[in-house]
């Protein structure tokens, strides 16, 4: 992190829960001077939608009350245009496709790390900060800059900064890479913050209750159209309402009955077919990715033996990534995984340090 001079001025982007409130506090006692910002994802209908949410009313009042009791500037700048664009959409479009979308990578991608840029130099700001639990370093031959694993193993959150482009990590500060969650919920009570207790959401900001499929359709993003469930040998089990409303590896919902458990195991956006088989099916040891974005190379080797964690909570398996043409790869799991899921992140690791990574075919 940069030596602080009051001359040094840092945007937070604030979503009214106790992380970027600490990001905050901490900042401004190294001697930061401090600007918070809140961006407005959802449109007016908000309030029936998300309210509770990081877009939320609620959360934009918090924001601000926090940024009063630090003293510090506070501005909510309404971006719902573009995160309509290429958020919500891109979540419709890949639910479409039968795929199964991560809208956080593409929020800090286009938005937090995108526009705050944008209105942190519309400010004067040298820095953004977020209250990410990930670190930056730069590499020990000083030519480029390191995404690490956040010290909170529980909390980690690098795996939905893959994507970030080195001039973002140059100008992006993350206070909360070293501590822990009940570190950053005591910096909050010791400077008496409103969301020092705040309960953290661990949904999709934008999706009430968690229930995606009720989303798209509340949204007029997808409308229910019938097609078959059918098994591997492609013998019609049922019908389902449309490829959006299942993702792979899912048990529950749908709403035929069989002598064994089936899973969802292919989604065939072309044939509107969803397609089911028992567990084993699940498991894959081969796949690939595309729009590959590499932090630690800038011109990655075309072999690469890492670990690589192929959704959030996963926790990482050893594998080879073999480079492809036209900024893919190839990956081979030294293990068979459950559930690779098209659309989804694959991201890769060397031990804390984030290699790069891509979105799964």
């Amino acid at each position: 992190m940069p030596e602080p001079i009051k001359t040094t001025r840092v945007v937070v982007g604030m979503s009214g829960g106790v992380d970027s409130s600490a990001t905050a506090a901490l900042l401004l006692q190294q001697g930061y001077d401090v600007v918070g910002i809140t961006l407005k994802l959802w449109p007016q209908d908000c309030m029936s939608r998300a309210e509770d949410k990081c877009c939320g009313p609620q959360a934009v009042m918090d924001a601000r009350a926090v940024c009063d009791q630090l003293g510090i500037p506070y501005y909510l700048i309404d971006e719902s245009a573009e995160f309509q664009r290429k958020v919500i959409q891109y979540f419709a479009d890949e639910y479409k496709a039968g795929r199964t979308p991560n809208p956080c990578v593409m929020c800090n991608q286009n938005l937090k790390f995108g526009r705050l840029l944008e209105r942190a130099d519309q400010l004067g700001a040298q820095y953004i900060a977020t209250g990410h639990f990930a670190r930056v370093e730069p590499s020990p031959d000083g030519t480029r800059l390191l995404l690490k694993r956040g010290r909170d193993s529980h909390k980690d959150q690098s795996y939905f900064l893959f994507s970030l482009r080195q001039d973002q990590l140059a100008r992006t500060l993350f206070p909360l890479g070293e501590k822990t969650k009940t570190d950053t919920r005591e910096v909050a009570r010791q400077c008496e913050l409103k969301t020092a207790d705040k309960e953290e959401s661990m949904e999709i900001c934008f999706v009430p209750d968690n229930d995606y499929g009720g989303f798209l359709e509340q949204a007029n993003l997808a409308k229910k159209h019938r097609g078959e469930i059918v098994d591997l040998r492609g013998q019609v089990l049922g019908m389902h309402d449309g490829i959006e409303f299942y993702t792979i590896g899912q048990r529950k919902g749908l709403g035929i009955s069989a002598p064994k458990p089936l899973y969802v195991v292919e989604l065939d956006a072309a044939a509107n077919r969803v397609v089911v088989g028992d567990e084993s099916a699940l498991a894959r040891e081969r796949f690939e990715v595309d729009r590959c974005n590499w932090i630690a190379y800038a011109s990655p080797p075309p072999s690469i033996e890492a670990t690589v964690r192929i959704r959030y909570h996963h926790p990482g398996t050893p594998a080879t990534i073999t480079l492809l043409p036209g900024g893919g790869a190839s990956v081979r799991l030294h293990a068979p995984q459950r559930a690779v899921t098209p659309g989804q992140a694959a991201v890769f690791y060397d031990g804390e340090t984030v290699l790069g990574g891509g979105w799964i075919r």
